[in-house]
């Protein structure tokens, strides 16, 4: 089974185009908002090194961006 977690903010472009492909693609996520949830941002942050946004956990691989290759890739594996 796919899962998928996206970590967003409430002004960032890019997690609506990700969150919205996912939607597209039928692909099952939760969505984590890092702007409100500072707990999970200092989480995010310390697990990948990252501080941008989005951030998705896909069938346990981390995809920075927007990249549905990437998506598609982790899903062809």
């Amino acid at each position: 089974m796919t899962t998928a977690t996206v970590y967003t903010t409430n002004t960032c472009p890019y997690c609506t185009m990700m969150t919205n492909y996912l939607k597209e693609q039928n692909i099952p996520f939760e969505e984590v908002n890092v702007q409100v949830d500072v707990k999970a941002a200092q989480k995010l942050v310390a697990e990948t090194g990252e501080m941008g946004v989005p951030q998705t956990k896909l069938n346990g691989q981390w995809i920075f961006g927007f990249n549905p290759d990437a998506v598609q890739a982790v899903l062809n594996k």
